[in-house]
């Protein structure tokens, strides 16, 4: 199967920039900075794709310098954390700088990882990328609302090829690609904006990035193993092997293409737990920290339920024969 879907979503993306300079001159060197940063972060992965010789490490490294342009070009930099009564500035460059690329190249690793099954990583990045343009319109930044605006529509288009049957596959380019600019745009709506917490970015991403966090610690921790060694018991992967498998009891291979299309909407509905208060509360820190935690409770709860073979019923769908 192919797994080139990041260099359709990269052009995509390009020409829609073009588009938007042609019509919009001032953004030039926003947007053409913006995709000089997306693009040290894009070609790792699709070297990878396309040769199979990029280790993750080399990927992480061209991500986080990707991250580092960002901070120079676009100033784009985590300078500050916001409280209930108050925020904390970040004043010293020696703390900002790793605090920035640390994030933002978490989040594009971050995307990679939930990108297990036929339009997962999609849907979930489209979702967040929606968000960011509605709260980048309220506080009238118009370049993250045009850039998240063409990343959701070139992933969008994507989709329609990876669900829900996959025709072409996302890729290391296309998760890497995605991820960056979600993180980035992210980053750059909250520092632009000083009305719109820090803890909505938090929120916003959270998933995936409680995903990563946690897929470290059990691997460490749990299994002691290392935590960059891959593994199949991510919360997807539990989804789809104790949940979604009861739907479809043949093991044929339209029987399989089905249980991998149903077991992403959980997910879906997952992440949405968090993109839709996010939203809605874009400004209320102490409504945000408290979404993060309730977050945080429900995936160790449901994740833990799973592995124990323990699911909730209103999980599990009717077995088909």
């Amino acid at each position: 199967m192919a797994r080139i879907g990041g260099l359709p979503i990269f052009m995509a993306v390009v020409i829609s920039a073009l588009i938007s300079i042609w019509r919009v001159p001032p953004m030039a060197g926003w947007l053409l900075s913006l995709m000089l940063c997306a693009g040290v972060a894009f070609v790792g992965g699709i070297v990878e794709d396309y040769t199979g010789n990029v280790s993750a490490l080399r990927r992480l490294i061209l991500t986080m310098a990707a991250a580092l342009l960002g901070y120079f070009l676009l100033d784009a930099k985590l300078d500050r954390i916001d409280f209930p009564f108050s925020s904390w500035r970040i004043m010293y460059i020696w703390v900002a700088v790793p605090l920035t690329v640390l994030a933002v190249a978490g989040i594009a690793n971050a995307i990679n990882i939930i990108d297990g099954f036929n339009g997962l990583a999609s849907v979930v990045t489209i979702c967040m990328l929606i968000s960011l343009g509605y709260v980048a319109w309220q506080v009238g930044d118009v370049f993250v609302l045009v850039a998240a605006l063409m990343v959701a529509g070139a992933t969008a288009g994507f989709l329609i090829w990876n669900y829900p049957v996959g025709l072409i596959f996302l890729g290391d380019g296309g998760a890497y690609f995605i991820g960056f600019m979600l993180g980035e745009l992210a980053l750059l709506l909250v520092m632009r904006n000083p009305e719109v917490s820090t803890w909505y970015a938090a929120l916003l991403l959270i998933y995936p990035a409680f995903e990563t966090i946690f897929s470290a610690y059990r691997r460490m921790f749990l299994r002691g193993k290392s935590p960059a060694m891959p593994d199949g018991i991510h919360l997807h992967s539990l989804i789809f092997r104790r949940i979604v498998q009861w739907a479809v009891g043949r093991k044929e291979a339209r029987a399989l293409m089905r249980r991998n299309s149903l077991t992403s909407p959980y997910l879906w509905m997952f992440s949405l737990m968090a993109v839709i208060p996010a939203t809605v509360f874009w400004k209320d820190t102490g409504v945000l920290i408290f979404f993060c935690l309730l977050f945080v409770v429900s995936y160790v709860w449901l994740y833990a339920r799973i592995v124990r073979f323990k699911s909730p019923r209103w999980l599990i769908l009717r077995k088909k024969d």
